[in-house]
């Protein structure tokens, strides 16, 4: 305090107060609307990216999907083909077994036991190959099919038309639609037709 005139005056403090300096042309410093525009601005391209990348990863996820279906149904047909060719290996070993059934039938044409035996062993055995899917395929009196039958001989005839099957010598058998033989048959042959 200072004395002057005998009175005491009060000297004015100095208070410690920053002044902001207005900022100078190269300082600007963005308002706050302005930073946070620049801010949303950035988040938006952040989250731009982010979906980009979702989506990405979505389309290989959904392609690993399909490949994984797709291997899946692959592996599934394979076991199936190899099933049912394993089927097939084992009914062709039957075939003979089933035409000698046959032959012993026709040779014995009196009823006996013995007869009655064969023919419902004969009779199971062709009920349990047809449950696994085996046919057999028409021969006798259908016209010549060379997918189904493989003529043995040709046979001169006018009793029946041209290409047309007159015997059946061994039945041809189909496991579902794959052929397992082909029927062996004579075939009409008639040139006058």
């Amino acid at each position: 305090m200072a004395r002057t005139n005998g009175k005491s005056e009060v000297e004015p403090q100095e208070l410690d107060t920053e002044h902001e300096l207005p900022a100078s042309e190269g300082d600007e410093q963005p308002s706050a609307v302005e930073a946070g525009q620049a801010r949303g601005t950035t988040e938006s391209t952040e989250l731009q990216k982010i979906r980009a990348e979702r989506d990405t990863l979505l389309d290989r996820l959904a392609r690993m999907q399909a490949d994984f279906e797709n291997a899946r149904k692959r592996a599934s047909r394979e076991q199936q083909e190899f099933r049912d060719y394993a089927l097939a290996d084992a009914i062709k070993t039957l075939l003979p077994t089933l035409d000698s059934f046959e032959r012993a039938l026709q040779s014995s044409k009196q009823e006996s036991d013995l007869r009655s035996g064969i023919e419902l062993i004969y009779k199971q055995m062709q009920d349990a190959l047809g449950k696994l899917g085996l046919r057999t395929i028409p021969a006798e009196g259908e016209a010549f099919d060379p997918r189904f039958h493989e003529a043995i001989e040709m046979v001169e005839t006018s009793e029946v038309p041209d290409h047309q099957i007159v015997e059946e010598l061994q039945r041809g058998y189909k496991l579902k639609d794959r052929l397992l033989r082909p029927a062996m048959v004579r075939v009409a042959s008639n040139s006058k037709r």
